[in-house]
């Protein structure tokens, strides 16, 4: 039986002990075919925009190679995810607290070494996750840029996904990119996930609709993948003076366009919460994780 399989049954088994009703966390997985294109900035005033509408939000850093969460908020946590993993440190213990009553978790190291995790650290770890859902409404996973292994698999093992690209024409190749090596692999189900787009530095809403189109029409008709237009947010200036302050735009210029246009997409999130695919919750999005991780390894080993 290969670490996959074992994987799988183990995860089943900790379903089948949760048998009574338990709170599962909308979990989206921000990302972007490229750096550069405000997708860290998105998920900060997304997420204070969210607590606004009353929603419990925590933020999940999951780009291990930069810290720009905890730099757009002034944060320095003193914990991450592999303090929870390999340190005994508590859930409540790794969450810091931001603005607006916002969470935050630093993954660290830790994302680096789930695939490198035991079979025990793998229970607790979904065990713990299984109280993050308890704890959210709604969890935002900032992923890294690009099409690297790890931006990937959290990408394929998410069920909604919010893609963030502007007008330049290398965003726009390199989300396409992005979508295209998505659709290749074997973790990844179009049918169970629910994919948006926000077109960010816009100069008007012609040009947002402009981007969405010469990318929505180019992936539905070439990949066969339907993606969402969530709006767009105009080129803002106060965006990199909120960043050089570290205080989110929302909270620095709260009656800029850039945030009234976040707010509107805030709203349309919030209303879309009956709409989407069947929630997994934030312990099911490691499982699917960690088990296409075992699935790439167990291949690797056989071929060499």
């Amino acid at each position: 039986m290969d670490q996959a399989e074992q994987l799988r049954m183990l995860v089943n088994k900790q379903q089948e002990q949760k048998k009574k009703e338990r709170k599962v966390s909308r979990v989206i997985t921000v990302t972007s075919g490229k750096g550069g294109v405000g997708k860290s900035t998105l998920t900060v005033n997304l997420a204070i925009q969210l607590s606004r509408l009353g929603k419990k939000v925590i933020i999940l850093d999951a780009d291990f190679g930069l810290a720009n969460i905890e730099v757009m908020l002034g944060i320095r946590p003193d914990y991450n995810l592999a303090d929870l993993m390999f340190r005994g440190k508590e859930l409540k213990e790794i969450i810091i607290p931001g603005p607006e009553n916002i969470g935050f978790i630093s993954g660290g190291s830790g994302i680096q070494e789930l695939s490198r995790l035991t079979r025990e650290q793998v229970v607790y770890l979904v065990q713990k996750l299984y109280e993050l859902d308890e704890l959210a409404d709604i969890i935002l996973v900032d992923t890294g840029a690009g099409i690297s292994d790890s931006v990937l698999e959290f990408v394929s093992a998410s069920n909604e996904v919010l893609l963030v690209a502007t007008p330049e024409p290398t965003s726009i190749t390199d989300a396409y990119a992005l979508l295209k090596t998505l659709n290749r692999r074997s973790g990844f189900s179009k049918e169970d996930t629910v994919l948006r787009m926000v077109a960010n530095r816009i100069k008007g809403n012609e040009e947002g609709e402009a981007l969405y189109n010469k990318l929505g029409i180019v992936v539905e008709k070439f990949l066969n993948l339907k993606v969402e237009y969530m709006g767009g947010i105009p080129d803002d200036p106060n965006c990199g003076k909120a960043i050089m302050q570290q205080s989110p735009i929302t909270l620095s210029e709260p009656r800029s366009a850039s945030v009234k246009a976040i707010a509107s997409i805030a709203a349309k999130i919030a209303q879309s919460e009956n709409e989407t695919v069947d929630r997994k919750g934030i312990s099911q999005l490691f499982s699917r994780f960690l088990k296409s991780i075992y699935r790439k390894k167990n291949k690797q080993n056989k071929d060499a």
